[in-house]
């Protein structure tokens, strides 16, 4: 063997940086999601439409006077409704990753260590995205019509993910605390569920008691829907804009930090 042969040969690997990383953990998890295509048609397809026209058909009379009216003002809403709970998967793929002792299978690999963490988040955007198509098409057929047209559906369904992303770091973090995938579960249905229900998702504020709707205003949920359905209708405000970008990124600032910090300080 020559001197630059053996040189080439002895040189070390590099290790594979943040993107490369992140791509190869986004690719295993949606192996993972593939191996259970069934159950991502059951939980991101099916579910959301079966839902959308029980709420719809159940609320319509009662609330709006007819299907046509309250499916204007339930559709913005309700996509949140079917997508933000979807967020808990970050935090259970995590959660399972270190009870099994996968997480310290990966603390000895040369890449780069937030990787297991960026690629689980981003790769349930698959879910997110399904089910915002679900509900949207099953809006369209029931007789929702964006006054914004195509435009503000992307400007929606845009802002929609970038919220769903910011709630996924708040359930890394817990994934990353929890002991077990289904206290991850537990969790979110005490979190997430009474702030979307004490929201402006189904009815609206203004019929509630003054010192509920100052609950409903404040609630981060509110605030989301709030912008959506000024996106989707072209009618969103300046303050509606910066309000509801300003809770994405608090929640990313706060909990994407910390949840780093957490993971890589686990022992």
């Amino acid at each position: 063997m020559s001197e630059l042969q053996f040189a080439v040969a002895s040189k070390p690997r590099r290790s594979p940086g943040p993107l490369i990383s992140t791509a190869l953990f986004i690719k295993r998890t949606l192996y993972h999601i593939r191996n259970n295509a069934m159950g991502l048609v059951f939980e991101a397809v099916l579910s959301p439409a079966i839902m959308m026209f029980i709420f719809t058909f159940l609320f319509s009379g009662a609330i709006a006077g007819s299907l046509s009216e309250y499916i204007q003002y339930l559709l913005p809403g309700f996509i949140l409704v079917t997508v933000v709970p979807m967020t808990v998967y970050s935090g259970s793929t995590i959660c399972t990753d270190i009870s099994k002792g996968v997480y310290h299978r990966f603390r000895t690999m040369p890449f780069w260590q937030p990787a297991p963490l960026f690629g689980a988040i981003l790769a349930d955007g698959v879910r997110y995205v399904l089910a915002l198509v679900s509900v949207i098409l099953v809006g369209m057929n029931l007789g929702f019509r964006p006054e914004d047209g195509a435009r503000g559906i992307v400007l929606a369904a845009l802002y929609v993910l970038l919220f769903t992303y910011s709630v996924s770091w708040v359930f890394a973090y817990i994934g990353n605390l929890a002991k077990q995938a289904e206290t991850v579960s537990g969790t979110s249905m005490m979190l997430i569920y009474p702030l979307l229900f004490a929201s402006n998702v189904l009815v609206d504020p203004a019929t509630m008691p003054r010192w509920l709707q100052v609950i409903v205003e404040i609630n981060p949920i509110s605030i989301a829907v709030t912008l959506t359905r000024g996106l989707l209708h072209g009618n969103a405000s300046a303050f509606g804009l910066a309000t509801g970008l300003g809770v994405c990124l608090l929640m990313i600032a706060i909990f994407a930090p910390l949840t780093i910090w957490v993971y890589l300080k686990k022992q």
